[in-house]
């Protein structure tokens, strides 16, 4: 068997690649991991919902994998270092949910502006249009050029940042945004979109150094990992009102337990990973996902025989060959 696919796919994708490979459609081994592992022994290549684990302990059942594909957002459920370690590729699809999340965090910041008053100078408390507003964005992935594409209709002012990305490279002039500092961005910014990708060494990266220097009413989106951030330093923040409003896409399990300083915060709203997952944008990552594995079987396939066999004792001219 070529490929086992345990996440539902858009059928004609499935079809696609059925045409292509062997394949084996079992959502059912997402509920049964020890069924999981045995059917790993001759698949090459695999799509998996968030709910299966694909550890090194996985791994080891599955000796032909070449390929895991993850057609859903985020890959938390994989071991990235032990897949490296095994020559196993994790296919994901890097733009096809960019719109998806672009549109999912201007939807948050649009409820975000009008929902949570502000006093204006006469007094009242009243909401904010987006077009008035200057936006920072944490981290230039593809969702970030979506967010620049749809938010300058709107008038918004852009302002970015990533610690990866140099402020002298091109990218920032082809998106519209202007480069600046994490702490200048957190100043200036009355709305804040995180779509920065995690790595260890961003481990609260959005601590008191810098979320203390937030303007005054900000209002925040993530949909990055929630580790990014200094659990205390946003609580403090919010508690304050000093930033009036977070939304957040996904946090890490038991953030919010009685005795976590985020506890009990009614200005921080939370979704369950939903940014990503849009009829659109699935059928766009099992494409892409489809096609990347397709390419990866069809390379690691044996090379076909173009010996020409010979009678004993009959010559063999080498050049011809």
């Amino acid at each position: 068997m070529s490929v086992l696919i345990v996440e539902p796919l858009d059928a004609e994708v499935m079809g696609w690649l059925a045409e292509r490979h062997p394949v084996r459609y079992a959502p059912e081994l997402a509920r049964e991991p020890r069924e999981f592992r045995q059917a790993l022994f001759n698949v090459r290549a695999l799509v998996l919902p968030p709910s299966v684990t694909l550890d090194s302990q996985a791994l080891h059942y599955a000796p032909v994998l070449k390929a895991v594909g993850r057609v859903s957002a985020g890959a938390e459920n994989i071991d990235l270092e032990a897949c490296t370690r095994a020559g196993v590729e994790v296919v994901r699809s890097l733009n096809a949910t960019a719109q998806a999340e672009a549109e999912f965090m201007i939807g948050a910041l649009l409820a975000m502006l009008r929902r949570v008053p502000v006093r204006s100078e006469d007094g009242l408390l009243v909401g904010r249009e987006l077009s008035s507003a200057t936006v920072g964005l944490i981290g230039m992935a593809q969702a970030a050029r979506s967010m620049a594409e749809l938010l300058q209709p709107f008038g918004s002012r852009l302002i970015g940042y990533d610690p990866a990305v140099h402020a002298s490279d091109g990218l920032w002039a082809r998106w519209g945004v202007d480069p600046v500092g994490l702490r200048e961005l957190l100043e200036r910014s009355d709305a804040v979109c995180v779509q920065l990708p995690y790595f260890t060494r961003y481990h609260g990266l959005l601590g008191e150094r810098f979320l203390q220097h937030c303007k005054p009413n900000q209002v925040m989106v993530s949909i990055a990992p929630s580790a990014l951030f200094d659990e205390a330093a946003l609580a403090k923040v919010l508690d304050s009102g000093r930033m009036a409003a977070a939304w957040f896409d996904s946090l890490e399990p038991g953030t919010l337990d009685p005795g976590r300083p985020l506890h009990d915060i009614d200005t921080l709203q939370i979704t369950p990973r939903v940014a990503s997952t849009t009829r659109e944008s699935r059928v766009r990552s099992a494409w892409a996902v489809a096609r990347r594995i397709d390419e990866i079987l069809t390379a690691a396939a044996p090379a076909r025989n173009n010996f020409r066999p010979t009678a004993p004792g009959g010559e063999v001219d080498l050049a011809a060959e």
